[in-house]
């Protein structure tokens, strides 16, 4: 049987952290994060890192891991939060997945292996695309592999020169490689909990009241900050919710407080898009708050569903 893993998934602000660490107290746990932003450096305030009096002395894993200038790709993620796991492992603890990125979780949990990247072939598309357009491109790509053209879109510029990437380098088809990958056993076996509220309004309500914190603690000055050193605004982590629109703001003149309030709806955008992606997973174990969080009902349920999982 592979290694037993919990996963304590759910939107943004449903309380994953906070969960997390009890549970990790209880069950002799080290948490390895499944955040897409958090593992960047000088990026604390707009991705809700957890603070040192939050983590309770419970060590973190992939926080941290890369500066904002970096492309952090899902698989690097995967890789350095497997090393992480089997470490954990190593030394008779529980790992706990905790985040909100279902990409990170899916791939890391699956033991999914990424066709190899090629840099230099990569600018070459690149410049193709740029050059001849899209069509020209996917008509390219249909040749070998029409199963992904048919998915594609001539203006899905990312998807269609990875696909083309994988077949000039490897020889192999994208949909062939994805197909070998999802025939592979799961690397673990894993308990997944999924925090979230009864009624979506409470949830957009505790979003909209951690953008206020947010900028009460100095996410404007946070992203200036950024700014300043030279992260450039196009860079993967200066895209993500928070920092785009308060980049914008800062550079262009603009209003903070409209800045904060779109960062809100951006926000409740993307928990929307998350409780989608984690409803697929019909067996994960539900943990639903009423309009203000029960702490006490959702951590005996918990412990239940751990037990029943045998750890």
């Amino acid at each position: 049987m592979p290694p037993k893993l919990l996963v304590i998934t759910g939107p943004t602000a449903s309380g994953k952290t906070w969960l997390a660490v009890e549970l990790a107290k209880r069950y002799n746990g080290e948490v390895v994060s499944a955040d897409s932003m958090q593992i960047y450096r000088r990026m604390d305030i707009g991705t809700a890192k957890p603070t040192a009096e939050e983590m309770q002395g419970v060590p973190h894993h992939m926080i941290d891991v890369a500066d904002p200038e970096e492309n952090f790709s899902v698989a690097r993620y995967a890789d350095a939060a497997a090393a992480c796991v089997e470490d954990v492992l190593s030394r008779g603890k529980l790992p706990i997945l905790a985040g909100g990125t279902g990409l990170y979780i899916d791939s890391l949990l699956a033991g999914r292996t990424f066709a190899p990247f090629d840099t230099a072939l990569r600018a070459q598309l690149e410049e193709r695309y740029r050059v001849q357009g899209g069509r020209a491109l996917l008509e390219e790509l249909a040749k070998a592999d029409p199963e992904s053209a048919a998915r594609l879109h001539p203006n899905d510029a990312k998807r269609i020169i990875r696909a083309l990437e994988v077949w000039l380098a490897t020889g192999r088809t994208i949909t062939r490689h994805n197909e070998d990958t999802k025939a592979l056993p799961p690397r673990y076996d894993a308990l997944t909990l999924t925090l979230d509220f009864e009624r979506r309004v409470d949830l957009w309500d505790r979003i909209d009241r951690r953008v206020d914190r947010m900028m009460a603690d100095g996410l404007a000055r946070e992203v200036q900050a950024l700014l300043d050193s030279g992260v450039p605004t196009a860079c993967t982590a200066m895209q993500a919710i928070g920092y785009k629109e308060m980049a914008a703001a800062l550079l262009g003149g603009g209003d903070t407080a409209a800045a904060a309030e779109q960062i809100k709806l951006r926000s409740r955008q993307y928990a929307k898009r998350q409780r989608t992606w984690f409803r697929r997973n019909r067996q994960a174990k539900p943990l639903l708050w009423d309009t203000e969080p029960n702490f006490a009902d959702v951590l005996h349920r918990s412990t239940m569903y751990l037990e029943d999982f045998g750890i």
